[in-house]
């Protein structure tokens, strides 16, 4: 059996048998809590510092629904990214990323979300939460915004308009 797919069980599992004792340290949010441990088990080293506090709640919740309702889990690759960070990367990878001021993930509301049928699962019910994909290329890219943003075909890219 594939390595991903035991750790993917023993999530699902470790989350319902943390259900009891989220409900006594948090009654009204033990499904949330019991979810959160349970990631945070499954991706030890996802780091949700930086995210604004609506980025992060939205996060937060989108995940806690994908694993109860779909049992899917959902992993952050990459959040928040500091102004060095972002143009280390700039420079690196040219266009394929944005320059500081111009990145969601140094303000906070970006997130690079892991494995691939999470980012499906977002791109499905990321609105619901205010959690769109806005990069053709990166599939894997969410940002929080007030509404659903213009399809770009990569970053920096003029938006696409498509018809219905």
């Amino acid at each position: 059996m594939d390595r991903s797919v035991v750790y993917e069980m023993a999530t699902k599992v470790l989350a319902r048998l943390l259900l009891p004792v989220a409900k006594v340290r948090e009654p009204r949010e033990a499904r949330h809590r019991a979810a959160q441990w349970a990631l945070g088990l499954r991706f030890p080293k996802e780091s949700l510092e930086g995210l604004t506090p609506e980025t992060r709640r939205a996060f937060e919740g989108a995940r806690t629904e994908a694993l109860w309702r779909d049992g899917q889990l959902i992993g952050l690759t990459s959040g928040y990214r500091d102004a060095a960070e972002q143009h280390r990367l700039w420079q690196e990878l040219g266009n394929r990323v944005l320059r500081p001021s111009e990145s969601e993930h140094v303000r906070g509301m970006a997130l690079d979300v892991r494995p691939t049928e999470g980012a499906r699962w977002l791109e499905r019910n990321g609105d619901r939460y205010s959690l769109y994909s806005r990069y053709d290329n990166e599939p894997w890219h969410f940002e929080l915004a007030q509404r659903r943003p213009e399809r770009q075909p990569h970053p920096g890219a003029a938006p696409v308009r498509r018809s219905c």
